[in-house]
């Protein structure tokens, strides 16, 4: 109970810890959450990009054929030109003119204070060539104040619409716009911002497709790009009470996060587009289909130009093709987004997986909570995988993963110890009662064993004959202890063996009980086997006193009395009994109370009336399933009961392999039992006369194995005849316990 109630309150604290990580604290985990994101696009694989979204590259072999960046105006006018004249649908340039041309002739000629009045100006030329083609110029936000004064304001064909504005927006709000000159801004048909924005491992996985500057909504380059390509003149922006949701361009819904952003479904590594050198575009080398009606993206993947990103398939990766990407997942819709209804979904399954863990903890078999272990992981990521992959769904994978794993290592942990320390408990409780082969199976019962249950048990007690005098004859206490040791440790042994457990030592008497805590088949033969052992083992023991000069005053007093140096009389008693730890906080026991523990007690008391040395109850005798010589001594009820007990004395095994406990043959002594059996039937029968003259005729037996029982009787029927009962059921009734 304990352990289950640590970890209950373990779970609870994994649980709740992960709950309020999720909402406040994404910053700690988000960098995980990243990572197994990325992995599961790689493991995805890459996929084919749209064939209708090239780029115009401007790469090495064009920078070596026009030279370094930037080119003149010219350059690019006549490349936009020819890209026109190709037939291509849309251009978009990934790239800013912030400064006028220093190259332009007519500048130059200016500068020099030469005519320059009909000299061409290419910051014109481009303005103009961009006004006559299908170009949507890109600028650049600067998030973060810096030492330069904001300067005018993007130019924009789009018409955003705000749908349910909460008074804070969450969108990105930037610093300054980086724009066109304004000849050239002036010619545009729109704009578009082309930012990516990396998350703080370096990577980016989004891109904003809107932005508020000075009070104004902006599309992105990509953005703008899909509604131009689509025909539509508005862009809605849709909030509900936790943000922004999504956004709308005609019948097409782009779901981003809080803050406006799109994840971007990158289809794989660099060049998933066609790429198209700028040099052959610039010199009409092109096969004309391969532009043709297409979106085409001006854009640079040399690395001097410094327009490269890291994605969770590439660390150095054009940025323009971030922005093809983007595209790609608008006109086709495939995106992976977080609906709001997700965050409710990661909290519920944080709160399962933590309960089904637990459950799994709380199964004995540790390979049982390792293989459950084993097989939430796998449903978490398979899962986390198809709905992201197939379905477009972000679910958090990192929290609940800790959540199971963090919960199976510590509760392992705990289980392992609080178990250490359990079966350290129960050593320390059952080390010295039972046998090792008995202390290995209560170790693998588990914790409950230590619990109180009501069981059926044997119970044993038995006690030193003459202990009075024996004391008194051992002089030295030492020689005392040293002589009940010397008995104590055989007869503990002979019971451990027999796969009993010995409760405890009261003075000279032993208490032992059978079925508990481990079920032993057949406890009630393995009692009377280990009692029957006991007095056999005496005769040995009582020649190895003999020869101890330790205990020669002991010896010479039990000579002097006639009697044994060490004898014992033994009661057994089977029942229903409560077993398990009893006592206080402080100090406590494993051992068994109940009416079959005192009767037990009764019993071996009763060894001295009747001169028995192994007495027990009927309920044992009936349990018994080995071969035994009884003897019935009685129908009593003893003191503290009301119903009647037989009372029976095992005289010992009934076979003839073993060396008897008694003085007379064995045929003797069946034939005494019989003619006692006999003799007992006249007497239960009120047949007092008849049974007088068979007790008589026994106590005049040689070598009788009962020199108490047969006295006893006749006192009875000399009694009964005298004073005849009016009604005899043949109990009598014992007012002491002895």
């Amino acid at each position: 109970m304990r352990k289950s109630l640590l970890q209950l309150l373990f779970t609870f604290i994994v649980m709740a810890g992960s709950v309020v990580g999720y909402l406040y604290e994404s910053s700690f985990w988000l960098p995980f959450e990243y990572k197994i994101k990325d992995r599961m696009l790689q493991s995805r694989g890459e996929i084919t990009g749209d064939e209708n979204i090239v780029i115009i590259d401007i790469d090495e072999k064009s920078l070596k054929t026009l030279g370094q960046w930037p080119w003149s105006r010219d350059k690019i006018a006549r490349l936009l030109q020819n890209l026109s004249d190709l037939g291509v649908a849309i251009v978009g340039l990934d790239v800013v003119f912030a400064e006028a041309d220093n190259s332009s002739p007519q500048k130059v000629l200016a500068q020099l204070g030469l005519p320059h009045k009909d000299v061409p100006d290419y910051d014109t030329i481009f303005a103009e060539t961009i006004a006559h083609t299908p170009t949507v110029v890109g600028y650049v936000f600067a998030l973060t104040p810096d030492s330069i004064q904001p300067e005018g304001n993007p130019k924009s064909a789009a018409i955003l619409v705000e749908q349910n504005r909460p008074k804070r927006s969450s969108l990105i709000k930037p610093y300054r716009a980086i724009l066109n000159i304004p000849q050239i801004q002036k010619q545009a048909y729109s704009s578009g911002y082309f930012n990516t924005i990396p998350d703080n491992d370096g990577i980016v996985r989004s891109v904003p497709l809107v932005m508020e500057y000075d009070g104004v909504l902006y599309p992105s380059l990509s953005l703008e790009m899909v509604r131009i390509a689509l025909g539509e003149k508005k862009i809605n922006i849709v909030y509900d009470e936790n943000g922004l949701r999504q956004i709308e361009i005609g019948e097409h819904i782009i779901p981003t996060d809080f803050f406006g952003r799109l994840m971007v479904n990158y289809r794989g590594g660099q060049n998933s587009y066609r790429y198209i050198s700028a040099i052959d575009v610039y010199n009409n080398r092109v096969d004309p289909l391969h532009v043709k009606d297409k979106i085409a993206l001006l854009g640079t993947s040399a690395a001097g130009l410094l327009d490269l990103r890291s994605t969770p398939f590439e660390s150095v990766y054009a940025g323009v093709e971030v922005h093809a990407n983007a595209i790609d997942n608008m006109l086709h819709e495939d995106y992976i987004s977080q609906p709001i209804w997700a965050r409710g979904v990661d909290l519920l399954s944080i709160v399962i997986l933590s309960i089904v863990t637990l459950v799994a903890l709380l199964v004995p078999s540790a390979f049982f909570s390792f293989i459950a272990l084993v097989i939430l992981n796998l449903i978490v990521v398979i899962t986390h995988y198809y709905c992201m992959v197939y379905q477009g769904i972000l679910l958090n994978t990192i929290l609940p993963l800790f959540a199971i794993n963090i919960l199976f290592i510590v509760g392992q942990a705990m289980n392992y110890f609080l178990e250490i320390r359990q079966k350290e408990l129960i050593k320390h409780k059952f080390s010295s009662k039972v046998s090792p082969a008995v202390m290995n199976n209560i170790l693998s019962s588990g914790d409950d064993i230590l619990q109180g249950i009501e069981k059926e048990i044997t119970i044993f007690f038995s006690d030193l004959r003459n202990f009075t005098g024996i004391s008194e004859a051992a002089g030295e206490p030492k020689h005392l202890i040293h002589l009940m040791n010397a008995y104590m440790d055989p007869m503990s042994q002979i019971i451990i063996h027999q796969g009993g457990t010995v409760d405890k030592f009261i003075g000279d008497a032993i208490m032992a009980y059978w079925n508990a805590p481990i079920s032993t088949p057949n406890h009630a033969d393995k009692a009377v086997t280990a009692a029957l052992q006991q007095l056999h083992h005496l005769k040995a023991l009582n020649a190895t006193i003999r020869t101890n000069p330790e205990f020669e005053t002991i010896t010479a007093m039990a000579d002097q009395k006639g009697v044994p140096i060490i004898d014992i009389g033994i009661g057994i008693n089977t029942g229903v009994a409560i077993v398990g730890e009893m006592g206080t906080s402080n100090r406590s026991d494993y051992t068994v109370i109940g009416d079959p523990i005192n009767l037990g007690s009764r019993l071996e008391s009763l060894c001295k009336y009747y001169h028995s040395h192994l007495t027990i109850s009927h309920f044992t005798k009936n349990k018994l399933k080995g071969a035994y010589l009884f003897r019935f001594l009685d129908l009593v009820t003893v003191k503290g009961k009301h119903e009647p007990i037989e009372v029976w004395q095992i005289h010992d095994f009934d076979t003839l392999q073993t060396e008897p406990l008694y003085a007379t043959s064995y045929e003797e002594l069946q034939e005494e039992l019989r003619l006692h059996h006999e003799a007992i039937e006249l007497y239960r029968k009120a047949d007092f006369t008849e049974a007088l003259k068979c007790f008589e005729a026994l106590n005049r037996r040689e070598n009788k194995t009962n020199e108490a029982i047969y006295p006893l009787y006749i006192e009875r029927c000399l009694h009964y005849i005298a004073f005849p009962p009016s009604s005899f059921n043949g109990v009598f009734v014992h007012t002491t316990k002895g």
